[in-house]
């Protein structure tokens, strides 16, 4: 991979080709340091967020050696590239062969459900093994996340107890779990969350030896503004000292957005100017999913290379390439009144379920990727550099530019 000191750098020597991903480890290792130094815990990286060689290459250099897995290729993915991980299988819904695959080639002794349906598959296709760490994810709310996650999975409070209690029957330790939505913006919402599970525990009358938060820890996207991580790790350790579980019970996380969002930007090539619509290389079937499809903001830039452009800004609406009138990003997006064919955007905060969305569809979706050593954007994690000022880089114009926020919606 090559690697090149700003990403304007990268779009001079590989702009006639694109999209282009510039990839940044050193954001995702150094958001895995923070975690490891603050959650009081245990890390596990939910792996769907960017199965990418080199943020899991990042994330397992700065120590982190729990990996939340949610099919059978992640798990091989990992195990094959970490033999000494703890691989964590934390779909609620798994096929008969993911699981005996996990559990007898890869080494996987962690798995978790939601239903005794699920229970009773998990124990048969591991032959009834004796070393299982078997996991309930319970139901709980979601307010106050950018993406409510509530629905599709989690055990109800009124079949949990009894869950419980068939679940420690057969697990050498018993967990519990939940996932109070993407992009949480409230840390009470963990504490609340681990106060319903702490009732269901009692209710139940079961031991347990690991609660696991789950993800939904945020990053700063525009018009979003979460509290200080360090407030989610004081609630969370606080509520972990109320919880009705053993006094040695293990304490688990499965940050995915927020340690790699900040690692990748994305540049997209205007292709076609019509209007107020700008028609790019890349769209909904490739790295901008959630530009598209939940109306994500992202931070934008535009970088152009003669050395020109205007001040004035005005809303567009992008295109994506592929056929389908489905392919667009409404917006609105502030750019320069003069943006045209041949411009490049640069859409940061695309880390997590960025290259992880793409498709093939219309023979589009090939990316480039490069290592880039800016860092345009605030960050979470390390102090922001002096910003990048226009005309310093062979005439190349850089413009910040940002976009008006809609509702946006999202996953871990």
């Amino acid at each position: 991979m090559q690697r090149f000191s700003t990403s304007l750098r990268a779009l001079e020597a590989l702009g006639d080709d694109g999209p282009i991903a510039c990839i940044r480890p050193d954001r995702a290792a150094a958001a895995a340091h923070w975690f490891r130094a603050h959650f009081p815990g245990d890390i596990l990286y939910a792996v769907k967020a960017n199965p990418s060689l080199w943020a899991l290459d990042a994330i397992y250099a700065a120590g982190v050696r729990m990996f939340d897995v949610a099919s059978e290729q992640e798990a091989a993915l990992v195990a094959g590239r970490f033999p000494d991980a703890k691989l964590c299988f934390m779909h609620p819904v798994k096929s008969r062969r993911a699981i005996r695959r996990a559990y007898f080639d890869l080494g996987c002794r962690v798995f978790v459900l939601d239903t005794i349906d699920e229970l009773e598959k998990i124990l048969a296709e591991t032959q009834n093994a004796a070393d299982l760490t078997l996991v309930v994810r319970m139901a709980v709310a979601n307010e106050g996340s950018a993406m409510p996650l509530a629905g599709k999975f989690g055990a109800h409070p009124a079949d949990a107890p009894e869950l419980l209690r068939r679940t420690r029957a057969a697990a050498a330790e018993l967990g519990v779990s939940f996932h109070v939505g993407s992009q949480c913006m409230r840390p009470q919402a963990y504490a609340n969350a681990m106060m319903e599970c702490s009732r269901l525990i009692v209710q139940a009358g079961v031991t347990v030896d690991v609660v696991d938060v789950g993800g939904g820890f945020p990053s700063a996207y525009p018009g979003q503004n979460p509290p200080a991580l360090q407030e989610y790790m004081d609630v969370t350790r606080a509520a972990f000292e109320e919880m009705a579980v053993l006094g040695n019970a293990d304490l688990w996380c499965e940050p995915g957005r927020a340690l790699v969002a900040e690692a990748t930007s994305i540049l997209a090539r205007v292709d076609l100017r019509k209007g107020d619509a700008l028609y790019l290389n890349d769209g909904a079937y490739g790295n901008l999913f959630d530009a598209a499809h939940v109306n994500w903001a992202y931070p934008t830039r535009l970088l152009r290379k003669d050395g020109s452009s205007s001040e004035e800004l005005r809303e567009f609406q992008l295109y994506g390439p592929t056929c389908d009138s489905m392919d667009s990003m409404p917006g609105p997006w502030m750019l320069p009144v003069d943006a045209a064919e041949g411009d490049w955007i640069e859409f940061g905060m695309l880390g997590a379920y960025g290259v992880a969305m793409q498709t093939r569809f219309n023979g589009f979706g090939e990316t480039i990727e490069a290592e880039v050593a800016d860092q345009p954007w605030p960050s979470l994690y390390v102090a922001r550099p002096e910003p990048v000022q226009p005309a310093t880089e062979k005439g190349a114009v850089v413009r910040l530019a940002g976009r008006q926020k809609k509702q946006a919606r999202r996953r871990r």
